[in-house]
């Protein structure tokens, strides 16, 4: 069945090797969010999501990983040709989709090395035994400079915000997937945290992969120099561009798309003048600083 679907998506022209979102409408709690979504990310690309709080930033990647509470009403998610947007979200996973989440929930019970073990094998066809995984782990863990006692520990119990997003990275890591969603992964980082977190992230930058990257903090992606970056206002993709685009908003925030776009941006908490990327990092890093 599958080789049908590919066949087809190739007879009508659509990319074999990307991630496409095409018209995506998604409701959550019966209030549409995403009013739809067009954008392409291509391998190698990584992709740079601005935009003001409350616009379907997060709201885009947990649909596309298929997060239930994220119903699509119309639209489509296509992975190297294939069709994924009916799929669960662990076959999602094995095509290649990876969630670094913003908010990594704590799972009682369940020990961190034994989930990122199942992790690890849920996409292989033969499993990793003890000894290689804990060899993988331990070099994992050095790259991010973790403590490896945090393996022994419940998943994300009592785990400190930079830990919790620290341990989002070494899945990813330790998975290698071919599209990373990156959901502010730099919130709760200290400045150190960031650069471990920026290290891995350029180190597996290649042209067999690409990065979707949320974040509010200039610093993170000077120091991953996307090659792409898109805005999203009001639920829908409203400009894409490159590196000056993220340069521009972090000097002057995001008034510039009404004055000179007229886009008007529906939620106005505040002043949308005096958001830049940078300044809501800062706020946020200083709360929740490891």
């Amino acid at each position: 069945m599958t080789y049908f679907i590919v066949l087809s998506l190739t007879i009508r022209g659509i990319p074999m090797k990307s991630l496409l979102i095409q018209d995506l409408h998604v409701k959550v709690e019966e209030k549409e969010i995403l009013k739809g979504v067009n954008l392409e990310i291509k391998p190698g690309d990584t992709l740079a999501l601005l935009g003001p709080n409350g616009h379907g930033k997060s709201t885009l990647i947990n649909a596309i990983m298929g997060h239930p509470k994220y119903v699509v009403t119309k639209g489509s998610i296509i992975v190297d040709g294939v069709d994924i947007t009916n799929f669960t979200p662990d076959e999602r996973s094995k095509m290649g989709l990876f969630l670094a989440m913003q908010y990594p929930s704590e799972v009682p019970g369940v020990i961190n090395a034994d989930f990122l073990r199942a992790a690890i094998n849920a996409h292989k066809e033969k499993p990793l035994s003890l000894y290689q995984f804990y060899r993988l782990l331990d070099n994992a863990t050095k790259q991010l400079n973790m403590p490896l006692d945090l393996a022994n520990r419940n998943l994300n119990e009592g785990f400190s915000g930079g830990e919790k997003k620290r341990n989002e990275i070494l899945q990813m890591l330790l998975i290698q997937p071919h599209y990373c969603l990156l959901d502010e992964i730099d919130s709760g980082l200290d400045v150190d945290a960031i650069n471990d977190v920026a290290k891995v992230i350029t180190d597996m930058q290649s042209n067999e992969r690409s990065f979707l990257i949320i974040s509010h903090y200039a610093r993170l992606f000077n120091l991953v120099n996307p090659n792409r970056s898109a805005v999203m206002i009001n639920g829908k993709i409203v400009l894409e561009g490159g590196k000056e685009l993220i340069q521009r908003i972090d000097r002057f925030g995001y008034e510039f798309l009404k004055t000179e776009y007229g886009i008007n941006i529906e939620k106005d908490e505040k002043p949308m003048n005096a958001i830049s990327i940078g300044v809501c990092a800062t706020k946020e890093a200083s709360k929740n600083v490891k």
